[in-house]
């Protein structure tokens, strides 16, 4: 039953015929995991709890950053270092205390994922890669719980319903994983503001809807936005009766080691000693499959006066945002330019981007080129400013 300071707070909700108050007893009894209090999560959240939904869980192990504000509305400058999901859950009991806040300062993993989401109704995956979004894919349809999905780069953005009965998966849309390094994230491609905000609140409805079961459902359709046009359009999206995870016959019946599955290298940190062309000893990180450097480590090198090539990876306009003074030539690029800016196969050459991912890949594939002592930087441009350089952007 709804308590009286809630008839006044919901009652533009129960004057709508197709949700009144039996829509709204249904929302304050459903239970909602945002996974990621990012640009999507933040405006999905506020409108979530805004709404009257019951229990509100939010997984995010992430801090809030300067890089964040121009579009995680949520945040504000004096939460900068903080953990996201805490913050979150502070703004939204104050926005409606009715509303029973989950609070998850964890990375959602395939060791956690099925005890986690099946503690709630509904999944709204507002995340921004590949390996957590097949994560999110898979346990939800192994819990048979739907998934509320959505993206967002640059200018564009996506919204669908999968894991429902008889619908869809993301699987049967996305297959396999683009090849790693070419489809950079947010972070690396960049993303117009109030983007987030349009697309999250799509999302966000779609959430509502489900739960109140009013409308029509994007099951078995992509909801694609185009802000610079300001033009939406449909694709329908049809369940696959061979998929892995949902069709007939499934052969994923278990959750599986997504990182190796979209082409993210790990590495384990154990440390080995190279020798310089002076034959100073560099103590650096390696771990399969390529090797590193730590960005305290590269300092040193850089201190030391040894001779090594720092290659730069990232786009001119990241170069803008953050400098550490290496030769800029972009991952797009290096196969035409390599032997241009490296002729050399055997000198010591450092390879950076924002956060190590693309600059890892880029080592592995100068390592099957025959290039022999060439050296990721561990963190990136990300870790350079935490650990050498705090005046230096981290974006």
């Amino acid at each position: 039953m709804l308590l009286p300071e809630e008839r006044s707070r919901y009652a533009r909700h129960l004057l709508l015929p197709q949700v009144g108050e039996p829509g709204q007893m249904r929302l304050k009894d459903a239970s909602v995991l945002v996974v990621g209090a990012g640009g999507l999560g933040t405006p999905m959240l506020q409108y979530l709890a805004a709404a009257g939904i019951g229990k509100l869980g939010i997984i995010d192990d992430d801090e809030v950053s300067l890089s964040n504000l121009h579009r995680q509305i949520l945040f504000g400058t004096a939460d900068v270092g903080r953990p996201k999901a805490e913050v979150a859950s502070e703004v939204l009991q104050r926005l409606n205390p009715h509303v029973e806040i989950a609070s998850i300062v964890k990375r959602l993993d395939r060791d956690n994922a099925l005890e986690i989401l099946g503690q709630f109704d509904v999944i709204a995956d507002g995340t921004d890669n590949f390996a957590t979004r097949y994560l999110v894919n898979d346990a939800c349809v192994l819990l048979g719980k739907p998934n509320i999905y959505a993206s967002i780069y640059r200018f564009d953005g996506q919204v669908s319903v999968f894991g429902a009965p008889d619908g869809p998966c993301y699987r049967c849309l996305f297959p396999e994983p683009p090849p790693p390094g070419t489809v950079p994230s947010c972070a690396e491609g960049g993303v117009l503001g109030v983007l987030p905000g349009m697309v999250g609140t799509l999302q966000a409805t779609e959430v509502i809807k489900w739960v109140t079961g009013i409308g029509e459902a994007l099951v078995g359709r992509l909801l694609l936005v185009d802000a610079l046009t300001m033009e939406m359009r449909t694709l329908k999206v049809v369940r696959d009766p061979d998929c892995p995870v949902c069709g007939d016959s499934p052969s994923i019946t278990e959750l599986q080691d997504y990182e190796t599955f979209c082409g993210m290298p790990p590495h384990t940190g154990a440390s080995i000693s190279v020798t310089s062309h002076s034959n100073t000893a560099l103590t650096m990180f390696f771990g399969p499959p390529v090797p590193e450097v730590t960005a305290t480590k590269l300092s040193e090198l850089k201190a030391s006066g040894e001779e090594f090539l720092l290659l730069d990876v990232r786009h001119p306009e990241e170069l803008a945002i953050a400098d550490l003074g290496g030769t800029l030539v972009p991952m797009e690029e290096l196969s035409t330019k390599l032997e241009e800016v490296a002729p050399q196969k055997e000198g010591h050459i450092v390879v950076m981007c924002r956060s190590g991912s693309r600059s890892a890949h880029v080592v592995a594939w100068m390592q099957q080129l025959g290039y022999t002592n060439v050296f990721n930087l561990a963190g990136g441009i990300i870790a350079w400013s935490r650990e050498v350089d705090p005046s230096v952007a981290i974006y």
